[in-house]
């Protein structure tokens, strides 16, 4: 029986961070919810590597927001999945988002967070006191100020109910560890 998923976004959230997860998640036969600031159609982007010493933005395609984060109710759903992009460092100010997080390490359900989605976590640091995870590089400093352990030897990483990854080449093995989670 397929589980309810949430996904966590806002605009400028990473196109392929989102749609991939919210695709692989519908094909497996689950519940995709994509909530935001408000319902709407989101604008993602493509945060490419071109050849600058960091990653150029590019606009990409919509997606559309099912619900607004303050009509989510986290006990209904079975997971988590926090997608990166610029969406993280702007959505983690919501009380709302802060409350959904909490209720998915405290129940111990799973969570999926990849690239920027490391962001989130430093409005809440006592959530990944002594874990460890991995995310884009540029989080690595936040990822030890909040008391945590930067993986940078695995671009993906598992530890407990929480699957990280460094950024959207890392999406099938992300997937596939958090899909694992899912089905226990």
């Amino acid at each position: 029986m397929g589980k309810k998923v949430l996904i966590l976004a806002g605009d400028a959230v990473e196109a392929l961070e989102v749609y991939y997860p919210y695709y692989r998640l519908l094909e497996e036969g689950h519940e995709a919810v994509i909530a935001a600031p408000k319902k709407k159609k989101l604008q993602t982007v493509v945060h490419d590597f071109t050849g600058w010493d960091t990653y150029e933005e590019k606009q990409a395609y919509l997606i559309e927001a099912h619900a607004a984060f303050n009509e989510v109710d986290p006990a209904k759903f079975d997971a988590l999945v926090i997608p990166g992009g610029r969406a993280p460092e702007y959505i983690r100010l919501d009380e709302n988002v802060q409350k959904i997080v909490r209720h998915f390490f405290e129940e111990n359900k799973p969570i999926a967070a990849i690239c920027h989605a490391s962001l989130i976590f430093e409005t809440m640091p006592e959530l990944l006191k002594g874990r460890s995870l991995t995310a884009y590089i540029a989080c690595k400093p936040g990822v030890e100020a909040l008391g945590a352990t930067y993986v940078s030897d695995k671009t993906i990483h598992v530890d407990g109910n929480l699957v990280s990854a460094h950024a959207w080449p890392d999406l099938p093995g992300f997937m596939r560890e958090f899909l694992r989670l899912l089905e226990k």
